[in-house]
């Protein structure tokens, strides 16, 4: 073991009720940690040297049984529903107590770590694992102190996982056997009965989501962020399929982050110190970054091999469709050291439109801005998903919903506040399809897409004509370098005119469906950029 494992604080361990621990392994390099897998029997290094492990049950996260404790902080603060479940104080003390009790007798692994690059906003993470290899996920996805740092380091936040450990609903007061418990006045972050990592990174995510905009006026956001050669910051928003990952990925521009981030007065943060990427399909062709980001210190979740190689078969999706990379941000050749940028020059929120209707680019006013970052809206289309047919309208808040403890509009009007602060422009990039909806028309092309996005970025598309978009309301550039003049009004696309203008409708009409559950709390600006459901087409 290395020095700082050497040097272990027992008091510190004692402290978490974990002192009856048979050994505590504290931040164990990469070599360790992927010695200690294969030697457990837990993990394959690949034809790359990184690891490959099975997450076993739970190959993605669970929303259902993720949990925030009710509390006097949480109680009038959290927003409550369909996405953040209440858990009794008491149960989970109890809960905690049962989990340090498993413990008892086992070997545990211990890492310190940051979140958040911007030193001003800068939280303490300690991170207790039952596995070496979801130690080395907190090592890849999580920002890695210095050794001068780890002697001195003092946690704010703790993190137990247990995957070993299975509640019983009737006595923890849990759904089933595994959970995801924030304590926001403990200070924990509990894990039981999963060993899928992502519910490590996104309980995290989920307390910056909660403590940033409240107590630093920061506006957290599941989005990627890279920066130009002459400092020009970009973010990009988008649910999976829409190409968030993708789009940011400009050998052109250095990267910040893939996936979460937070904006303060001076600019953008990334809040991890890696990269959880979608490997699904990956190939060195359609990904080179990631494909070669997938080395040594890389951990690959639930992929399967080619036949008896350690070769890994990403196209094989027999566990799921979501296997997973996770890497130091490092691995990824234009990644910026510093992981963070100045103010945000463009932003732009990606939708993959699977019926056709929006424009592949709009220009967003503030009003418009917020209303489209709360409905935060997509398709998903055959394929995505078993039992999807056609495609299916998909609506989630902020680009996130499943990571907002606090009302979807708290974020929205943060964000508003700061366009209007910054003068930043915001961009609408459909990267779905065209000239009909799916099945008829065709997926836009991502040189087109790319050649949008330069152009926004460049400043090519401030002097340019624009007009607007029935219905939706959006301002639309009439030319675009190196884009044809045609594509750029989606209803032009189309030869039936009166199909698009119907399917324009039935869209608007589900945006405000959608929207009537956030309506109550949004304040006039926002509710005036809703599209006209009610209006006709010309």
């Amino acid at each position: 073991m290395n020095e700082f494992g050497l040097k272990a604080n027992n008091a510190t361990i004692a402290n978490l009720g974990l002192g009856n621990v048979s050994g505590a392994y504290w931040n164990l390099n990469v070599s360790e940690l992927v010695e200690e897998t294969l030697l457990n029997g837990e993990g394959t290094l690949t034809d790359t040297g990184a690891l490959a492990v099975d997450t076993g049950e739970f190959t993605g996260r669970s929303p259902k049984d993720k949990f925030i404790v009710d509390d006097k902080l949480s109680k009038d603060t959290v927003w409550w529903g369909d996405v953040n479940f209440k858990f009794d104080s008491d149960k989970f003390d109890r809960l905690y107590n049962r989990v340090t009790a498993y413990l008892s007798g086992k070997e545990i692994y211990v890492r310190d770590c940051f979140a958040c690059a911007d030193p001003a906003y800068r939280l303490n993470i300690r991170v207790v694992t039952e596995s070496a290899w979801a130690n080395l996920f907190a090592y890849n996805m999580f920002l890695r102190p210095t050794r001068e740092e780890l002697l001195a380091f003092n946690p704010e936040w703790t993190i137990i996982q247990a995957p070993g450990f299975k509640a019983v609903p009737e006595i923890d007061g849990t759904r089933q056997h595994n959970f995801t418990i924030l304590n926001l006045t403990r200070k924990i972050i509990l894990i039981g009965g999963s060993a899928y990592t992502g519910e490590i990174k996104k309980g995290i995510f989920t307390l910056l989501n909660f403590t940033l905009p409240q107590l630093k006026g920061v506006l957290s956001m599941h989005c990627s962020a890279n920066v130009g050669k002459k400092g020009d910051t970009a973010v990009f928003f988008g649910l999976s399929g829409t190409g968030k990952t993708t789009l940011s990925a400009d050998p052109n521009r250095g990267l910040i982050g893939d996936d979460e981030h937070g904006w303060s007065d001076t600019g953008v943060f990334n809040f991890e110190g890696g990269c959880y990427a979608k490997c699904v399909d990956l190939s060195r062709e359609k990904e080179p970054a990631i494909f070669d980001a997938i080395k040594f210190g890389a951990l690959l979740e639930n992929t399967e091999f080619i036949g008896d190689t350690n070769i890994i078969d990403y196209t094989n999706i027999t566990k799921t469709e979501n296997t997973r990379a996770a890497y130091p941000i490092h691995h990824i050749a234009n990644a910026l050291e510093t992981s963070q940028g100045g103010v945000p020059k463009n932003i732009f929120f990606l939708t993959c439109d699977a019926y056709g209707v929006l424009p592949p680019i709009s220009k967003l006013t503030p009003a418009q801005a917020m209303y489209h970052f709360i409905s935060g809206y997509t398709a998903k289309v055959a394929g995505t998903e078993m039992g999807i047919t056609e495609p299916t309208l998909t609506f989630s808040a902020c680009f996130g919903k499943a990571f907002l403890p606090l009302h979807p509009t708290k974020y929205a009007e943060l964000l508003g506040k700061k366009l209007k602060q910054h003068n930043a422009n915001v961009w609408l990039i459909n990267t779905g399809w065209t000239g009909g909806s799916y099945g008829m028309g065709n997926r836009m092309k991502l040189t087109f897409t790319r050649a949008m996005i330069t152009a926004a970025i460049n400043g090519l598309l401030d002097k340019v004509k624009y007009e607007t978009l029935p219905v939706f309301g959006l301002s639309m550039p009439t030319t675009c370098p190196e884009v044809p003049e045609d594509l750029l009004n989606p209803r032009k696309t189309w030869k039936d005119k009166d199909a698009y203008d119907a399917k324009s409708l039935a869209l608007a009409k589900a945006f405000v469906k959608n929207f009537e559950q956030y309506a109550n709390s949004a304040s006039k600006e926002i509710l005036s950029a809703a599209p006209k459901a009610d209006a006709v087409n010309a």
